[in-house]
Order: C-alpha cells, then structure tokens, then sequence
C-alpha cells in the first residue's frame, strides 16, 4: 500500500484528507517524495514547485519542503511518520533487540506535543493501527512491528545512537540551543549516521522559511532545482499547499510587515537578515581554555549588566579591560557570569555587587530599557548603576570593528560564542540596521559582553583624573612602592573602607560630575 492509497482509505487516514483537492499539492509532493506514478496535474504541481523537468526515479533520500505557514506541515509530518512506522517492515536488518525508530524532532515541547497529538490521532483512528499499539508514553509509541514513533526536542546530544527508519525535522529554520548557534546543521548531522543502516531511511524537513543560512538554507540553495538529485526541495507558499487560508489574512499580515510575512505565507527566505559576526571572527577572538582573570590592582576595570526579573531572560554580568597591545588598545573580557531564572535578583545583585567591587569596579553599566529597580538594588550595596545612554543595537555595532580588526580577547564560554554568532543584522523599511537575537533566541551574555568591551575602550576618564592618576603613580615610583590607583592617591593611601567611606564617596561624586560635563 502506498502513501497515497493509505490517505483516501477511510479505514485508514481518510477521515483526515477527505477533501481531496485541499490536499492535491500535498499528494504531488508525497508522490515526488516516495517516488510514485503521477497524474499530470501531480506533474505540473511537482514542476511548479521543484523546479525539475523530470518525474523522480524513485524515492528521495532526504525531503525538504520550503512552506508558508498554515500550509498543513505539521500535519504531513505526522503522516509520513506513520506510515513509514506501520506499513514498513525493518526486521531483516535488525539486530537481536534491537528497535527501528521513527523520530519527529520539532523546535520546542510545545511544537514537539502538536506533532505528536496528530501523530496519536492518526493511529487511534485507524482500528487496524490501534492493534499495532503495544506501549504509550507522553512522548512515544511503541508498535509490535519493532518500531518505535518518538518525538524531541531538538538536541544533538539527545538524537544519537538510534537506528532510524525516518527521521521528520519539523520546522527546523526555528530550532534553538542555547549552546549552539547552528543546532539545526549539528542535529542533522548527528542523526544521519542512524539512517544508514536501515535500506530506505528517509529524511523530511519541513518548515517555514527564515534567514538565508542554516540546514534549510543550504539544501534549497544546493539541490533546488537539480534533476535526478536523490533530495528532493519543494517550495511552495501557504495558498499553494493549504487554498482553505482565507487570502484577506495574508494580505493583512503582508501590509503589516513585508519582509516578515513574505517568509511566513510566501515561503521566501528573507533577504533582509544577515550574520552579525562570522565565526572565523568569533574563534579567533576567543582565548582557548581561559574561563577568567582574576583582577589586578593596578589595572581599571569597567562592568556592565544586562539585568533580569528573574522570570524570562538571564541576568548577566561582564568585566572588562583595556590593554596597550603595539600601539593599539585591545578591549579584554575578564570575568563573565549569567544566571537563567527562575531566580531572586535581590541576591544576584548583591553576588554582582561584590564580584565588581573585588575588581575596584563602584560604577557599573547597564541596558538602556533596564527598569529603575536596578539602580536602586546596586545601590544598596554601594555601587552605582547607569544606565547606557545607547541601546544594545547601537553597542553590537561598536563592539563589531573591534571584533573585526582583533582588538577583542574573548573567555573560552560556549553559550557566550552561541549567542554572539546567533545575533542577526535587520534592514528596516526605511534603510536602518538593528542588530538583535533571533526570533525566539537569547542575547544576555552577548549584550554584557559588549558593552563591557565597548566601555573598556571608551572615555574612561575625564582628562584631570587621568593627570591625577598620573601624579599618584609617578609618585609611587619615586617611592620604591607599587603605583597606587587615582582614590588611593586622593585619600592618601591604601583604600580603608571603614575610615576613608565618606571621602570616597565624595570622590566617586565629583568623578560622575566630571563625566557628565566631559
């Protein structure tokens, strides 16, 4: 029986796809996909959307389906599960033991319980699969043919070691992992290695397009279009696949936003999205195994924050300095720390308070859009808390040249490099670029790390204080003794924070004026 056959029974999926012209794009491309006879209008339909001239000669080894949304994805997805788990024997290339296993890996648990739903749904509406049902569990079905219907997460720590009959990426342009900026290449290269050794395997992606990178990307710009190429790339937008998408709600959504809704229901992948930072720039910043500096007292420190209520994002800590290197300052990262809710930022605060104070750090950075509470909080623990007067936008694009030339010393911290390579470049309508997280991504680290490598390099002082500093350490010098920092030569002497608080803090006053006015 074929996939085909199995969609207008209505002992098996019919009841699903009885409208058979809703679905007649979805059976051209099934029809592609597992190598089967078409009509002519499955023909055209395949011509239309492949860009190929000629029928396939047999099944695709991989599937990937460019769609808008609305298109039905989730829903072919489940069925090309099921089919290939219960109509499909494996037991001649099994091991003693061993289970062919179909896996549906979707973005998130949310996306992955979708897919699984109608997975459920089209095997209890068929009594003839319901027999097959030995075991359920909340994210699998175990078949009496030896197979096993599972879905994930995406995680390529979680999708090896399987021996795969069909592996179904759902949505895979939108796959996240925090400590991954291209989790999409590296699940798919994980599971490969599991369907081949099983005859017949297959892959499927399906999915909305999104930015011109990533797996989706990739196999539409390498095998669209290629006759005779054993994997198949169907485009097609949301009307072409689904004519039941009332058209008003695309032109609305396409009035509202072009570029985003052309992805979304035009299935284009979107031109005004580009890589902030290249890996090659990212690795070559980063210093192999180091983790951290410690401080050194002689050295001036700037800190920044990226704060967090403790309920959706980090709350993230960077310290930096400025180093001479031939001529040239380089901005280095020293410490970097980031908390993931659910946490108290009350106790947060105070741990970031004495981390920048063991660094000689009294004021402290923070985003633009960071509420009043933060202020307040450093505050109680005697540290000053500005707010930037840039967004984060505004300080990606200060920090990228010193990427670009290597004038940045990165810590070895892999969320942090996932985050930097997952920032992304937009075009507005009107010409002007923000630079940002993906859709559904992260960028604490990243935002503190920035602006702690951008205030490492800036106006550190006003031009007195530095003269000040001057004094004080050319003092020092003539005196056989270490260089003392600018407050210490001020107060007279090594900082004493029970006697010498009030006049530091008088200093600290005068250095914000002084600021300002510079």
């Amino acid at each position: 029986m074929t996939i085909l056959e199995a969609m207008r029974l209505p002992a098996l999926f019919g009841a699903f796809f009885g409208e058979e012209e809703n679905w007649a794009p979805w059976q051209a491309f099934l029809a592609a996909l597992f190598g089967l006879p078409m009509s002519e209008a499955q023909f055209a339909l395949y011509r239309c959307h492949t860009g190929r001239e000629h029928p396939p000669e047999g099944q695709a080894r991989e599937g990937w389906v460019v769609a808008g949304r609305r298109a039905g994805k989730s829903l072919i997805a489940a069925l090309v599960a099921v089919f290939v788990a219960c109509f499909r024997s494996y037991a001649e290339v099994l091991a003693p033991g061993e289970r062919a296993t179909v896996a549906v890996i979707a973005p998130d648990r949310a996306q992955a319980r979708v897919v699984f739903r109608y997975t459920c749904g089209l095997i209890d509406a068929a009594p003839l699969l319901q027999k097959l049902v030995v075991r359920r569990t909340a994210s699998a079905v175990e078949l009496a043919n030896r197979v096993v219907i599972e879905v994930h997460t995406c995680s390529y720590r979680t999708t090896r070691g399987y021996s795969f009959a069909a592996v179904i990426a759902d949505e895979c342009a939108f796959w996240r992992d925090e400590t991954s900026a291209t989790p999409d290449v590296e699940v798919l290269n994980a599971v490969r290695p599991g369907l081949v050794t099983i005859p017949g395997s297959l892959l499927v992606a399906i999915s909305s397009p999104y930015s011109r990178r990533g797996a989706l990307w990739q196999a539409f710009k390498t095998h669209y279009g290629k006759d005779g190429d054993p994997v198949l790339v169907w485009q097609a937008p949301t009307l072409a696949m689904n004519p039941t998408v009332p058209a008003h709600v695309i032109d609305d959504a396409l009035a509202a936003d072009e570029s985003a809704a052309r992805a979304e229901y035009l299935a284009e992948f979107r031109s005004d999205l580009e890589s902030y930072v290249s890996r090659e720039v990212v690795e070559a910043a980063t210093v192999p195994g180091r983790v951290g500096l410690p401080p050194i007292a002689e050295v001036q420190y700037r800190g920044f924050v990226d704060p967090s209520g403790g309920a959706g994002d980090a709350f993230a800590l960077a310290i930096a300095h400025a180093e001479d290197r031939g001529g040239a300052q380089t901005s280095v990262l020293d410490y970097v720390a980031e908390r993931r809710p659910p946490f108290s930022p009350d106790a947060v605060v105070a741990e970031y308070a004495t981390v920048l104070k063991s660094y000689g750090v009294t004021t402290v950075q923070a985003d633009k859009y960071a509420g009043a509470w933060v202020v307040e909080a450093f505050q109680k623990h005697r540290v000053t808390c500005e707010q930037s007067a840039e967004p984060k936008s505004a300080i990606y694009g200060n920090v990228l040249p010193l990427l670009n030339s290597g004038r940045v010393e990165l810590l070895d911290h892999p969320r942090l490099q996932a985050q930097l390579l997952s920032l992304e470049r937009r075009t507005a309508r009107g010409g002007r670029d923000t630079i940002d997280h993906a859709l559904g991504g992260h960028d604490d680290l990243a935002n503190a790390v920035a602006g702690a490598l951008v205030a490492a390099l800036g106006p550190s002082e006003p031009g007195m204080l530095t003269w000040l500093r001057r004094e004080a350490e050319e003092a020092a010098r003539r005196r056989g003794q270490n260089p003392l920092g600018m407050r210490e030569y001020l107060i007279g002497g090594p900082l004493d924070p029970d006697a010498q608080e009030a006049r530091l803090r008088l200093i600290e006053e005068q250095e914000r004026r002084l600021r300002a006015r510079s």
